[in-house]
């Protein structure tokens, strides 16, 4: 009680806000990411996370002298966690808007802007994308939809959005172009990209909490260095196809 008393209030309070920066020291980060996201991330057979975030998220971090941890955690807390301190980073697929950057920081993309796409059963036909439109809810595509008064059918995840579309329980997906792409490729003939390109982000970036400039700043350098040498190119290739947006 001695100690609070000679701080003051106003020196505890500021203990307090600074305690999610403090806790962890100055070169350990703590990576967050959905898990549920092929191939950007997912759970692998062994039960660790994978994919292409992983993967790019550990030379970053190799690259940046940052001894990093991954942790799990739903994607519509993402932001409200990273603000709380709950970890450090986001690596989860997450588009740079306008919005977001209101609430956290973000690095320059390491996934160039690219246009959403509607998925339909093969055969559908165009008249897919105006129809009832299965999303993964606190997306840009939810906020693009919702905008436009589209019929909506809202899902946690973006596996989920497809698994409707083959279920039967919508006409058409509306998710990022990777996951679309990626999601046809592996659906031995079963779906396809219907209806009209909608371009809505910024590309995808690691976003961290407001005002960590020297983590920002460390990630960004690493990821500028992964463009300069082609790497970060390779490895979009290695996990989108030979036909991936590159920088």
């Amino acid at each position: 009680m001695t100690k609070l008393r000679l701080l003051g209030w106003g020196a505890l309070l500021a203990l307090v806000a600074a305690a999610p920066m403090a806790c962890r020291g100055p070169d350990t980060v703590r990576v967050a990411t959905e898990g549920a996201y092929a191939p950007y991330n997912f759970i692998n057979d062994d039960g660790e996370i994978d994919g292409f975030e992983r993967e790019l998220g550990d030379e970053l971090c190799r690259r940046a002298g940052l001894e990093c941890t991954w942790v799990i955690n739903d994607w519509d807390s993402t932001i409200p966690n990273l603000v709380n301190g709950d970890f450090e980073a986001v690596m989860t697929g997450m588009s740079i808007t306008d919005e977001r950057d209101e609430q956290i920081d973000f690095t320059q993309p390491y996934i160039p802007p690219s246009p959403s796409l509607y998925v339909a059963r093969a055969g559908a036909g165009d008249t897919a994308a105006s129809g009832v439109v299965a999303v993964q809810v606190a997306t840009i595509q939810h906020d693009h939809l919702a905008e436009a008064n589209a019929t909506l059918r809202e899902y946690e995840t973006v596996p989920e959005a497809i698994e409707a579309v083959l279920a039967g329980e919508a006409d058409a997906a509306l998710v990022d172009s990777g996951f679309a792409l990626a999601s046809v490729a592996e659906s031995d003939g079963r779906l396809t990209v219907v209806g009209p390109q909608v371009p809505l982000d910024r590309g995808v970036g690691i976003g961290v909490q407001e005002g960590d400039d020297d983590l920002r700043e460390k990630l960004d350098a690493a990821i500028g260095e992964m463009k300069a040498d082609g790497s970060l190119n390779a490895l979009l290739r290695k996990w989108f196809g030979a036909e991936a947006e590159t920088f």
